[in-house]
């Protein structure tokens, strides 16, 4: 259950905390106090959409936390969850779960299974007969779950096969221009007879060639400075020490010395006349390199930032040349494991449309009882399945499921569309809810205005059936009618004051007294003695 909800500066709510209770929790208040705020707010926790027009005005972000005590959850810590949304006016949106941050697709994810919020908007989803599958499979629930999941891979499949089959059976003329464009790919890639690795060395070449003139000078001074007539000199110096050496053995170690740099200097002598010999690049040659590295970086621009990813991708052309020149023999076996597929899927539809025959009747008729007691006695409610071969497979296979009704005897069942009314669409919702309440897992289920468009008896009924679902969920119910209130296991009131010069929202849990003179004031307007007498009535009955 959420225990404790916190909001601030959404709308005219500064900083609000609303501790909660098992049951049935019922929000009243004077119609533009902050009842939809607080829903709204909740939307926002539960990873809906928000927009910075929602913060209140001066401030610069919203803030919406709330607590759930859920023990049994694996995310639980001491048995609860903390959650957290955060807008900010510059656009940046902070979602936490447990104080980890999350993207708001994961919050939406992770609330999906916890909060079931209802909301005046939710009567439309109803009206939608794509929806109606779903609240069904729903009923059904464990039956139909593996065979859902094993239809949906083979779903996935049959997607990809299309896909691919709507690639290669494109008309003549497109694949002759295909693979004229791919074979002239493979032969300019093939003609450049590219080697890995060769890029760079290319590249080096070519700065080489760039400072020619350079490196050419330098190398000449360099040849100049350590030419013949110093190792001449040194070898003169040589002879000289030689006369010497025997008299004492410091002209031994010099000699030895200057014998070392002759050596040296013969060396480099050659290494620098190998310098200058490789520096010969005639103008043909530079033009060669010239037109290589130009070449490659071309075939770089089209195929790939490497030769390495060059050369792979000639490998895929070709792979994808032989299909197209082999296309024939690849659509028959493309179509033979299409086929395979949907006959895989079409076993499955069949399987999933006996199970929603069968549960659709009994979805109906549980519908129609609880319809009954909220006072539509005369209405009848059909879950109608249809099985269709001859069309596209679904997500959910071949069946088109929708909900049908006729309100008045003797009339003929249409779809909700067309039949049903504001208090009327309400009431069949919650009837659905009440259904699924069995087997819906979501601890917490919202009602934002349920009673629109019904009073009276019909109301009483509602305030029954939400009473009834709260015995195995947590209720949040915003209401203005006093039959439904007086059925609260805790109240609230809110309402809104001037402080500081600005509108504030408040909210506060009402004592039994309290209660009662809300339930009056909803149901006549205001607390005169005969109205608390009727809303002391309404609660001892509730």
């Amino acid at each position: 259950m959420i225990s404790t909800l916190h909001i601030k500066n959404i709308g005219i709510i500064g900083d609000l905390v609303l501790d909660l209770n098992n049951g049935l929790n019922i929000l009243t208040g004077e119609t533009g106090a902050g009842k939809t705020l607080i829903i709204d707010s909740l939307q926002i926790v539960t990873g809906g959409r928000c927009s910075k027009e929602m913060i209140r005005q001066g401030e610069d972000f919203s803030f919406v936390e709330l607590c759930l005590y859920l023990p049994e959850h694996k995310y639980s810590i001491d048995g609860n969850i903390i959650i957290s949304r955060e807008i900010h006016a510059n656009g940046r949106n902070s979602c936490k779960i447990n104080g980890r941050l999350v993207t708001v697709s994961e919050l939406k994810l992770f609330m999906q299974n916890l909060i079931d919020i209802h909301g005046q908007m939710d009567n439309q989803y109803l009206l939608n007969p794509s929806s109606h599958i779903k609240y069904l499979d729903d009923f059904i629930g464990e039956d139909i779950l593996l065979l859902k999941d094993e239809y949906l891979n083979l779903y996935n499949q049959y997607k990809n096969l299309k896909s691919e089959l709507k690639e290669n059976l494109g008309d003549d003329k497109e694949k002759q221009r295909k693979l004229d464009l791919l074979k002239y790919q493979i032969n300019e890639i093939e003609s450049a007879k590219l080697k890995v690795g060769e890029d760079v060395e290319v590249e080096k070449l070519r700065e080489k060639v760039m400072n020619f003139e350079k490196i050419q000078n330098n190398l000449n001074e360099v040849d100049n400075e350590i030419g013949e007539v110093s190792i001449d000199s040194v070898s003169n110096a040589i002879c000289a020490l030689e006369k010497v050496e025997s008299l004492d053995n410091k002209y031994e170690n010099t000699l030895n010395t200057l014998k070392g740099i002759f050596y040296d200097l013969q060396e480099l002598s050659r290494d620098i006349r190998e310098f200058k010999d490789e520096m010969d690049f005639d103008e043909e040659e530079k033009q060669r390199i010239e037109e290589r590295v130009n070449l490659i970086h071309d075939l770089k621009r089209k195929y790939g930032n490497d030769i390495e990813e060059i050369l792979k991708y000639k490998e895929e052309i070709i792979s994808e040349v032989n299909k197209i020149e082999n296309s024939e023999e690849y659509i028959l076996k493309l179509k033979s494991k299409l086929k395979n597929v949907e006959n895989g899927m079409h076993e499955l539809s069949m399987k999933m449309h006996k199970l929603r025959i069968h549960y659709a009747d009994e979805l109906s008729k549980k519908i129609n009882s609880e319809l009954e007691e909220l006072e539509m006695k005369n209405a009848r409610f059909n879950v109608q399945v249809d099985f269709s071969e001859t069309e596209e497979f679904g997500e959910n296979g071949q069946d088109r499921v929708e909900f049908l009704i006729s309100t008045n005897i003797g009339e003929e069942s249409k779809p909700l569309v067309k039949i049903a009314s504001g208090g009327e669409m309400s009431r069949i919702m919650l009837a659905i809810k009440n259904v699924l309440a069995d087997v819906d897992e979501v601890p917490v289920m919202i009602f934002d205005e349920i009673d629109t468009g019904i009073s009276g008896k019909a109301a009483k009924s509602v305030g029954e059936k939400l009473k009834q679902i709260s015995k195995k969920h947590q209720i949040i119910c915003i209401t203005h009618q006093a039959n439904i209130a007086a059925r609260g296991d805790y109240n609230y009131f809110i309402s809104k004051n001037v402080e500081g010069g600005r509108t504030i929202t408040n909210i506060k849990q009402l004592d039994e007294e309290e209660t009662i003179n809300e339930i009056a004031r909803i149901a006549s307007g205001e607390s005169t003695k005969v109205a608390i007498e009727h809303a002391r009535e309404l609660r001892n009955i509730a």
